[in-house]
């Protein structure tokens, strides 16, 4: 089954902790604290997989989630950093923010991509150690690691892509052209899914064209297939533009020409600008009254006509030579620019807090950065103690609730902790 969109949850692995230890030796006394540092959180990483060709992983399993770093020990070792979770994807997969559909990467290259940075390590207590605070008993927790949901989506890197009605040809003209083998029959719709097949054109000269399943009127909004595919042509440098020139179906040449780019401008502009050559395929049983008509038309538009056979091969021999030179005036396949920006932590206050009233007697502070310090702490020491009221008193929070009305014996909530207020 070809799947080319999916949703995932991704999450980069927590920092590990900074460890609260102190130098034990004999013969040596007041060793001094000596917790090592924490490790790094694992990234999660996008790497091109070109033996991969559709998202199907990515519909059984959607959440991601890197391994937390190692907690920092004593004797001052530090955690060792997680490793980084390696996600695999198609070649031309384009990662997008789910929230905003903005593109953060697109991963057609070779070099894996960042996705999401694993949490930094947290301190360890030889870090607060002062002249005054010789044995504290407190260390930093582990920063945790960025998370988001992803959508993503897979365009296909092809330099040249067949558009056209169902059933006028396109599979049979890449099959013969290229080594690619579709499904090919007397029928619409006989393509469910794109195509890929390399055009061989010398020694050292090649291109690849890309069979997309036939679109309708209304593909872009979603009638038919189009709505599933015409993505995979926002990558092409050129297109072959097929038309069934004998009309065997019914169908006028010339309107479904213009009803095809139609639908290409209305799903993308750009789309519509690219290059074209009219491949008028079925000319073996078309009239030449048809092939002329069809040709003066095109040729008022100022694109290259081609009458072609994919029966009898007529025309095709010279196809893939013509294609190759016109590609060396085209520039390369599109590479998206990221466009997703994320959060600086820079431009957001470090000590962010808000203050709200519970209840009659009850205050609730929000401040992540004070639970973090709370978990590294030792509540029942006096120094832990009296270095976290030094961060209540230098952050503004105690200046904050006295603003509001605290009173003596209110209860304070901090995250998961509660303290009486003194005065």
């Amino acid at each position: 089954m070809f799947i080319d969109t999916a949703q995932i949850y991704i999450k980069a692995g927590n920092g590990g902790d900074g460890a609260v230890a102190f130098h034990r030796e004999k013969y040596v006394a007041a060793g001094g604290p000596d917790g090592g540092d924490g490790g790094r959180g694992g990234n999660v990483v996008f790497v091109a997989d070109s033996n991969l060709s559709t998202l199907m992983d990515f519909r059984y399993k959607r959440k991601y989630v890197a391994q937390t770093g190692e907690n920092g020990r004593g004797s001052r070792c530090n955690g060792k950093n997680a490793p980084d979770l390696v996600i695999r994807v198609p070649r031309g997969t384009v990662v997008r923010d789910a929230e905003s559909n903005l593109v953060i990467a697109d991963i057609s290259g070779d070099q894996p991509v960042v996705i999401a940075k694993g949490g930094k390590g947290g301190w360890g207590n030889v870090h607060f150690a002062t002249p005054t605070r010789q044995i504290p008993k407190f260390a930093r927790p582990g920063q945790k690691g960025e998370e988001l949901t992803v959508r993503l989506e897979l365009k296909l890197i092809a330099d040249v892509g067949l558009v056209g009605f169902p059933n006028v040809g396109k599979s049979t003209i890449i099959s013969v052209i290229s080594a690619a083998k579709p499904k090919i029959a007397n029928y619409h719709f006989t393509t469910l899914s794109p195509v890929l097949g390399v055009v061989k054109v010398g020694p050292e000269a090649s291109f690849v064209a890309a069979d997309i399943p036939g679109l309708i009127e209304g593909a872009a909004d979603g009638i038919g297939l189009g709505h599933d595919f015409l993505r995979h042509v926002d990558r092409c440098r050129l297109l072959l533009h097929v038309v069934d020139v004998s009309g065997c179906e019914g169908r006028d040449p010339k309107e479904d020409f213009e009803k095809i780019n139609q639908e290409l401008e209305r799903f993308s502009s750009e789309l519509a600008q690219r290059p074209q050559i009219v491949l008028a395929n079925k000319c073996d049983i078309a009239t030449q009254e048809q092939i002329d008509s069809f040709r003066t038309f095109i040729e008022e538009k100022g694109l290259l006509f081609l009458p072609v056979s994919a029966a009898t091969r007529q025309g095709l021999d010279v196809l893939p030579g013509l294609v190759y030179e016109r590609l060396k005036e085209l520039p390369p396949v599109v590479v998206y620019e990221p466009e997703y920006v994320k959060p600086d932590p820079a431009l957001k206050d470090p000590r962010a807090f808000t203050v709200t009233k519970e209840s009659e007697h009850v205050w609730n502070v929000e401040a992540p950065w004070l639970e973090d310090i709370l978990a590294g702490s030792d509540v029942d020491d006096y120094e832990s103690l009296q270095y976290f009221q030094r961060q209540l008193m230098d952050s503004g929070v105690i200046d904050r609730l006295v603003e509001l009305g605290v009173e003596e014996d209110d209860t304070i909530c901090i995250g998961e902790y509660q303290f009486d207020y003194v005065f």
